[in-house]
């Protein structure tokens, strides 16, 4: 039986963290049963649509975390303090200054933080705020890291979408 090949990437058709299986069919399906077993199989083929929101002149600015992650890609690794990023002292998630997280939120926002994958770097702007990674950097505190990995954009790439709404984008 010829091996199956497991490369993971970073976007694959739009879609975060999906591996690329190659050989057999039968490998193939040797290792969806082993993703499944494990638990795995949901998840990887069905990570959401994520967007970095940013204040803009008459509404928000969206960035795809897909678009950052590829444009980010061949920038250097930094480590980080994951304890010296402001953001950690904020209501980060909070989808506006006057609305707080349901305990609904928070549940999902522990889910997600349980299931990190620090195989990824933390996007940082080159002001230093976060474009991507906060639950990593949730779990890095939470587990007593010291540091973390990131890149850091040296200009701020364009938005994809001004002056939006989050509920108006794609999904």
């Amino acid at each position: 039986m010829e091996a199956a090949v497991w490369r993971s990437s970073r976007s694959v058709n739009g879609q975060r963290d999906l591996p690329e299986i190659g050989g057999t069919e039968q490998a193939t399906g040797v290792v969806l049963r082993v993703m499944r077993d494990l638990g795995f199989a949901g998840r990887l083929w069905s990570m959401r649509k994520q967007y970095h929101f940013w204040p803009g002149d008459q509404g928000l600015d969206a960035w795809d975390v897909d678009r950052l992650i590829d444009l980010s890609r061949n920038l250097p690794a930094i480590a980080v303090d994951p304890g010296s990023i402001p953001e950690v002292d904020t209501a980060y998630w909070s989808t506006g200054p006057d609305e707080g997280l349901s305990v609904r939120d928070v549940i999902q926002h522990f889910m997600l933080i349980q299931e990190v994958d620090f195989a990824y770097p933390i996007i940082l702007g080159p002001d230093g705020r976060v474009m991507d990674g906060m639950h990593r950097i949730a779990r890095s505190l939470i587990d007593g890291r010291s540091s973390i990995e990131a890149v850091q954009f040296k200009a701020l790439p364009d938005p994809d979408f001004r002056n939006c709404r989050p509920e108006d984008l794609p999904c």
